[in-house]
This record gives structure tokens, sequence and C-alpha cells, in this order.
């Protein structure tokens, strides 16, 4: 299935889209990442395990990009070259073309968010192995990891307020309650 994407220009309606697996993967990923970033300490198990459960829910999210409801499936919404193109032009242009599900940027910054949390499940796995005890880079390297998915996830979040009200849509609400509405 392809993305549908619909003039922003239409008028007012509303769409049930993120379904529950979704909704519940982003606000539990969400906390992981909070937890780990402000609250749990470096090396600790508590921070070992949200990390752990951080990368689980990424990779049962991969699982459902191919197997979950329509919006939720990488095929809806994969950030193609095509789709890009067409994105931008109607950004430039002021209109971009309406998506129910994430738009190709959107999709971008998921899949670059999915990525870092994967990466540092891994890095922070391999600080635990004898062969990298200790190993100053790649501490370095996870807290990099670590402030990079910071900084992506302000971005995503003020992007969702900014692509909100562009589209004229509540896309915070969407994702508490299922339904992208438009206004």
């Amino acid at each position: 299935m392809s993305a549908s994407p619909i003039p922003v220009h239409r008028g007012q309606g509303s769409q049930p889209v993120w379904d529950l697996f979704v909704r519940l993967f982003h606000w539990s990923l969400v906390s992981c990442v909070l937890l780990n970033y402000f609250v749990l300490e470096e090396g600790d198990p508590p921070h070992e395990w949200a990390g752990y459960i951080a990368a689980g829910l990424v990779m049962a999210r991969i699982v459902w990009g191919f197997v979950g409801s329509r919006h939720a499936r990488f095929a809806d919404f994969f950030p193609t070259p095509s789709r890009l193109r067409t994105h931008l032009a109607g950004l430039r242009a002021g209109a971009a073309p309406f998506h129910w599900g994430h738009n190709p940027l959107g999709a971008l910054m998921m899949l670059l968010l999915m990525a870092l949390v994967l990466s540092l499940g891994v890095t922070g796995w391999m600080q635990g192995l004898d062969a990298f005890w200790g190993e100053e880079w790649l501490e370095e390297l996870h807290e990099l990891l670590a402030n990079g998915l910071m900084l992506a996830a302000a971005i995503h979040a003020a992007a969702a307020l900014f692509m909100g009200r562009k589209e004229r849509t509540r896309l915070i609400k969407a994702m508490v309650t299922g339904v992208k509405e438009r206004y």
C-alpha cells in the first residue's frame, strides 16, 4: 500500500490512524528514553534494563511495521526519494500534501530515532562485555548517541507542533487517542 496524500486545503475530518500498539510503543519508548537520560544512573541495572526495554520496543515496532495496521506499516509511509522530493517541493510551494499517516519527513525522523535507540542498546550492551570493558571510546560514543537522540527527539516534538499547526491537525492528541483530526 502506498501513502495517499491529500492536499492541505481540503476541509475538516477525522480518521483513526495510530493503533493501540503504535501508541503504547510511542509513549513507552518516550518513558524509557526520558528515564534513562534524566533520572536513572548510568551503568546501574535500572538504566540497563530501561535501555534493553527501549531496544526491544523498537524491534517490536519494526515487526509491526510489516504486519500492523495500515498506517503502522512501512509501506504506507517509507520515505522514498520520490516521496521526499514531492513533500519538500510542496513545503517550499506552501502546499505540502497532507498524509493521514506519517509524512515523508516524519517517517525519516521516526527511522532515525529508532536507529539511535537501537545503536544505544548495542553500545550499552557492548560496555558490559569483557572485550570492551572500560573502553573510553565506547562510553563516549554511547553518550554522543544519547545526546543525538535527545536532540532528534526535541526536533521531532517541535516538528509535530509545527506541522500540526501548518496542517491544521491535532498530532499530539492523535498519538494519545489514535484519531487524527483536521480542523
